[in-house]
């Protein structure tokens, strides 16, 4: 797919089918969010390739708990569609997959790093992006599933303490892709219009 076209036609996907990614395909989505830039060229990620049925039974209870805490910021007709919307598809996609950051690597001081300490994450966030683009020009699916407690799944998958879980996903050839973001198509919520967005030179002052 051209740049542009897989920009707009990404997707989160909710549902999978079981087929599962070639290793081939595998390699080179990941290998392309191996290629984010990242601050320093510090490149603090790591993957880390959920398959185990019972592991990921485990992290569906985790979602479930959060889940229903989630739905009581919502009522009435609100809290109904929330409920009714399919956030996750750990058990369907044939792969999970737990993008992590790396706080220290390359050292306490690291080239760019110094002022904004966080650029680590944000360089992190920058392959999370990278997969999601190339897994869709592969035709694959991705969703990203927020609704977690990240403590209970650092303890689930043992990542050591100083590394930070950024993103859970799930992965897979998905049931199909959507014309529009599933919230912009029940109108959970609008995009908003790019030039409202957009400020010249401070903020507040109108893009001409």
């Amino acid at each position: 797919m051209e740049l542009f076209e897989t920009i707009y036609k990404r997707r989160d996907i909710r549902k999978f089918r079981s087929d599962p990614i070639p290793s081939k395909v595998l390699l080179k989505i990941l290998g392309a969010a191996h290629q984010a830039g990242s601050v320093g060229f510090m490149q603090p990620w790591n993957f880390i390739l959920v398959g185990d049925l019972s592991i990921r039974l485990k992290i569906k209870e985790l979602f479930e708990v959060e889940n229903a805490k989630a739905s009581e910021n919502y009522f009435g007709e609100r809290k109904q569609l929330y409920q009714s919307l399919k956030l996750e598809g750990i058990l369907e996609a044939p792969l999970n997959i737990c993008v992590t950051c790396d706080r220290m690597r390359k050292g306490p001081h690291v080239l760019g790093r110094s002022s904004v300490i966080d650029t680590d994450i944000y360089s992190t966030c920058c392959s999370i992006q990278n997969l999601w683009l190339a897994a869709r020009a592969e035709g694959v699916g991705v969703g990203w599933v927020s609704i977690l407690n990240y403590d209970a799944l650092r303890k689930l998958l043992m990542i050591p303490e100083n590394i930070l879980p950024v993103a859970y996903l799930c992965v897979g050839y998905p049931v199909e892709f959507r014309e529009q973001p599933l919230l912009e198509e029940i109108h959970w919520e609008d995009r908003l219009d790019l030039r409202s967005l957009i400020y010249s030179d401070i903020w507040g002052k109108e893009f001409c």
